[in-house]
């Protein structure tokens, strides 16, 4: 008998060992498969589920007004004016049409392009998910001048659909509560969900969403009949613009085509592409499209106007620029590692010469503006050839010295980035500390002086004449700019570890920046951390405990009583050994990652913190002054 056969005895495998999931038995023994996980994230999916079918039947034209309302018993709400479900019986299931949507995965309208040609949601697992999570579900129907009502529990149906009463409006309010055998996060995270509505109606032109947060009595509402041209207008809100959005919306063999951009003064392309409502973070066919247009729309008119004998990139045309992309596909493919990205070949023609077409006639309509945005990419360009020379120069400077590798760079000896990781380290006493504490096979420490330059001030040419993140770009290995590939990074875990004082956190936020902007794809990756160094040493009875902030050290007063306590001014003064012990020792410490929920909301605060403008930056620090704590 071969080893790996199959055995009798205890150890058979026949039919009666499959266990068949029946309805929606599967989500609940699998929930992430489906949501993603069942923390936050997830817990937001199963409202987001809701509020798509209701975006869907704007999308079609059915609805202008969409509610949500976070209610104090921990269950969501979301209400609209559209058709509503309906609730005629099925011709096959034999059942109320409403039930199978509620209880049926992958049943809805959306397979049906008569009655949705464009519908967002992007794993199309549907309301049914929603039901399947929850503890219970209830759910009412205006439509046909009745009030329809049913209940779930965990999925199933707990009774059959009623008529309770009768109405002249239309549309669905659903209220659910998560269920807390499933979810280790129950408590719905008001910014989450507002930053996503706020997104929603920029790209849904004139449809009203209001956001009610019963728990502590907020309520916002948003509505820009300005639809996506207003989007830009908000993210370009705390920078200098130059000329007036450039607004194009056409319709091509079933494609609606949306775009919106502006330029301002800032350093860095700001585009944001979206599917029937979907953020394509990773971009795909139709920002290709967007980009092979835009560059040969400004190279034609350059060389048309015969402004300048140059030829500019994508990387020239697109310094600056704010954009909006939003388009609607009857059937979107999605690619890419986590399935935001757009691979419909026939997008990228369609976008391109609808984008095309419309650039060139608002440059030969608006030749003042046109010579202005002209002139701007042709200092960009300026400024890439002005870099490059930097590089080229650096890159032979660090050849005469005898290597790639800085010499403040104390590196390890494991070679694969996997295994590795750096600190990053600010000040030489700090830099002293953890070079001894290091374990030095795995880890290497990066000390910088000062502050590095804000990036978020200076184009690419000055970041290549800055020592110190020179050094910290020679160090990870991976370049910047065009030159930029995260496959050569030399660290999968790169660690900003600062003071936690106030100096540190700036430090930190210009590291931040710095990553953010040009080195993204690292912190898409997970490779960004930041240290959690403590602020306090407190000794009970000669114990020793950590603690990172105040409110750490008010919890161990409380806990042992009275004991000396000692406060670190920075990491410089810790030994070697409590700086292991609390900071760097992999089974010991605690990092932060570094992640992006939102790219919207994080350029927005980047702009707001680090860029030029210093009245949006008040603003912020007297609204949040209160809620600021020292731990990064």
């Amino acid at each position: 008998m071969e080893e790996n056969s199959p055995k009798n005895g205890n150890g058979e495998y026949t039919a009666k060992n499959i266990t068949v999931l029946k309805d929606l038995e599967a989500v609940r023994k699998r929930s992430a498969m489906y949501i993603g996980d069942t923390s936050t994230r997830g817990l937001h999916h199963i409202l987001w589920e809701v509020v798509d079918n209701s975006v869907d039947e704007a999308l079609a034209g059915f609805c202008n007004h969409i509610t949500v309302i976070l209610n104090k018993d921990g269950t969501a709400t979301v209400s609209d004016n559209g058709r509503g479900i309906p609730v005629d019986m099925h011709p096959e299931e034999k059942r109320p049409a409403v039930e199978v949507v509620m209880t049926v995965l992958h049943a809805g309208g959306k397979f049906d392009k008569q009655t949705y040609k464009v519908s967002g949601g992007l794993h199309g697992v549907g309301i049914s998910v929603t039901n399947a999570l929850s503890e219970w579900l209830e759910v009412r129907i205006k439509r046909d001048g009745k009030i329809h009502f049913q209940k779930y529990t965990q999925g199933r149906a707990a009774g059959s659909l009623k008529e309770i009463g009768e109405t002249k409006e239309t549309g669905t309010l659903i209220t659910f509560k998560p269920d807390q055998t499933i979810f280790s996060v129950l408590d719905f995270d008001f910014e989450i969900i507002s930053t996503r509505l706020r997104e929603l109606a920029f790209l849904n032109k004139g449809l009203k969403i209001e956001l009610i947060d019963d728990r502590n009595e907020k309520r916002v509402e948003f509505k820009y009949d300005g639809g996506i041209k207003e989007f830009v207008v908000y993210l370009n809100k705390n920078k200098k613009t130059v000329g007036n959005v450039i607004y194009i919306q056409k319709e091509k063999e079933k494609v609606d085509v949306e775009v919106a951009l502006q330029y301002n003064d800032t350093y860095t392309e700001n585009t944001f592409s979206f599917v029937n409502n979907i953020n394509t973070y990773e971009g795909g066919t139709h920002y290709s499209g967007f980009s092979t247009a835009l560059t040969r729309a400004i190279n034609d008119y350059i060389k048309k106007s015969k402004i300048k004998d140059i030829k500019l990139s994508g990387e020239d045309v697109k310094e600056g620029l704010t954009a909006i992309i939003s388009i609607k596909v009857p059937e979107p493919q999605f690619e890419g590692q986590t399935k935001t990205k757009l691979g419909n070949s026939e997008v990228k023609g369609i976008v391109d010469h609808i984008v095309y077409d419309n650039l060139v006639n608002y440059f030969e309509e608006n030749p003042g503006i046109a010579k202005q945005l002209l002139e701007k990419c042709i200092v960009a360009a300026q400024a890439r050839e002005a870099a490059r020379k930097a590089r080229e120069l650096t890159r032979r400077k660090s050849v005469l010295e005898g290597g790639g590798l800085p010499g403040k760079l104390v590196d390890c000896s494991e070679k694969e980035p996997a295994k590795c990781e750096i600190f990053i380290v600010e000040g030489e006493s700090a830099g002293g500390s953890s070079k001894q504490a290091r374990n030095r096979e795995i880890q290497a420490i990066l000390p910088l002086k000062g502050k590095i330059l804000n990036v978020e001030k200076a184009r690419l040419d000055k970041i290549f004449k800055n020592n110190e993140i020179m050094t910290l770009i020679m160090a990870l290995g991976c370049s910047v700019g065009e030159e930029f590939d995260k496959d050569k990074v030399r660290y999968h875990k790169i660690i900003i570890m600062a003071d936690s004082d106030v100096d540190g956190q700036h430090i930190s936020c210009l590291l931040l920046t710095f990553f953010y902007r040009y080195m993204k794809e690292l912190i898409e990756n997970g490779y960004l951390y930041i240290a959690q160094a403590p602020l306090y040493k407190f000794t009970k009875n000669k114990n020793k405990y950590y603690a990172l902030n105040e409110e750490k050290l008010k919890e161990l007063t409380e806990k042992f009583g009275e004991g000396e306590i000692q406060r670190f001014k920075g990491l410089g003064e810790m030994n070697p050994e409590q700086l292991w012990e609390t900071t760097m020792n992999p089974e010991t410490r605690t990092l932060k990652q570094v992640v992006i929920e939102d790219a919207v909301e994080a350029d927005r605060m980047f702009t707001i913190l680090m860029g030029e403008e210093v009245e949006p930056r008040r603003e912020f620090i007297q609204t949040y002054a209160k809620e600021a704590k020292l731990d990064v």
